[in-house]
């Protein structure tokens, strides 16, 4: 029998009745756009995360885009990113026009290094965009004190990182905007797309929220151009049954990793590190290997899954060419890319089926 990689089934099967309830009430209601659910959404997560605003939105990716263009990024302008990251992080700066610049990665942590970003920035820098990977947040105090040395905008991409805390305070609200995804996989998902912007500035968030309404603060009086980013209220029905939980889900997320990492630590790969004054929710649990092709082969025979985020780092890849990076440029991300390997995880995974992954790795690794 074949383990689930991420058990959604599980966590549906445990908050049926409550989901269902919630569902059928904005069926009952036929308010499918904005509305209560959304709103109740947003302030629990304000709450969640101390941040003053939150806007629902579409998408993670929407959250990154919409954040931009509130900071009035376009053409001509750089932003400094990562290239070991999904392709939205870096696919949003170019869809405002401006130019992804990117920075190496730790290899511990496989964020953003910090000793590299001040060699990037030029006089065309508007923005750092650090990702907090697989659920641990990124140096972001450092990350702020180069911002605010250069005059630049930080905008956290938490899209797989809400509910891991850095030096005690929760991500997505450690710089000037912070974005999360609720894409059902996520640490927080709902049962289709969505994601949410926080911020502490009263101007910001209100443009923010203007943009995703296609920019429009009355109706048909359009200040900004905006986009189609509204959360449905059904995924926002769905994610607060589901935030009900989520801080118990944390705490398992941080046992299992943690758990994983104390059986894997006599084991020919490498876990993932967690550094002091920081927690991760685990997004992924992942793991590296020197063969991680023929490992990740015979436990997917075995009835392991295993999954690769991610297997071509971004300046490798076809659509970002025509920035003219080559191979060999960024050497961290290109050796962790082909070293990486994620394993089952999720708040549902039984010290049986944890104790199954370990023991096939050990056999095979």
């Amino acid at each position: 029998m074949k383990l689930p990689f991420i058990d959604l089934k599980a966590q549906y099967e445990a908050h049926k009745d409550e989901i269902n309830k919630e569902i059928l009430g904005v069926l009952e209601s036929t308010q499918f756009i904005l509305g209560p659910q959304v709103s109740k959404l947003e302030e629990s997560l304000a709450n969640f995360t101390g941040s003053k605003h939150v806007i629902a939105c579409s998408s993670g990716t929407d959250a990154l885009f919409i954040s931009l263009m509130a900071l009035d990024i376009k053409a001509g302008d750089e932003v400094i990113t990562t290239p070991f990251t999904f392709i939205a992080t870096a696919e949003v700066i170019a869809l405002v026009g401006a130019k992804p610049v990117f920075v190496d990665i730790e290899e511990d942590t496989y964020n953003i290094d910090t000793n590299l970003i001040e060699n990037a920035i030029t006089d065309k820098t508007k923005a750092i965009m650090p990702v907090s990977l697989y659920g641990q947040c990124a140096n972001m105090d450092e990350i702020n004190k180069i911002a605010k040395r250069h005059n630049l905008h930080v905008v956290e991409d938490g899209c797989q990182s809400l509910g891991a805390t850095y030096n005690g305070r929760e991500s997505c609200n450690l710089s000037d905007i912070g974005c999360t995804s609720f894409f059902p996989s996520k640490p927080l998902g709902c049962y289709g797309d969505g994601g949410a912007v926080f911020t502490n500035d009263d101007e910001l968030a209100k443009k923010i929220r203007t943009i995703g309404n296609h920019g429009q603060q009355e109706r048909y009086k359009h200040k900004y151009i905006g986009i189609n980013g509204r959360l449905d209220a059904m995924q926002a029905a769905i994610l607060n049954v589901k935030m009900r939980y989520f801080k118990d889900e944390i705490k398992t997320r941080g046992k299992i990793g943690a758990r994983y990492n104390q059986l894997l630590s006599d084991c020919n790969v490498i876990a993932p590190k967690i550094l002091e004054g920081r927690t991760s929710v685990f997004a992924q649990y992942s793991i590296r290997s020197t063969c991680r092709d023929d490992l990740a082969s015979k436990l997917n025979q075995a009835g392991i899954p295993t999954a690769v985020h991610y297997p071509i780092s971004l300046h490798q890849q076809e659509a970002f060419a025509y920035l003219g990076y080559k191979d060999g440029d960024f050497p961290v991300s290109e050796k962790v890319s082909r070293e990486i390997m994620s394993l089952p995880m999720s708040p549902y995974l039984t010290k049986e089926q944890q104790d199954l992954v370990v023991k096939f790795i050990k056999e095979f690794a």
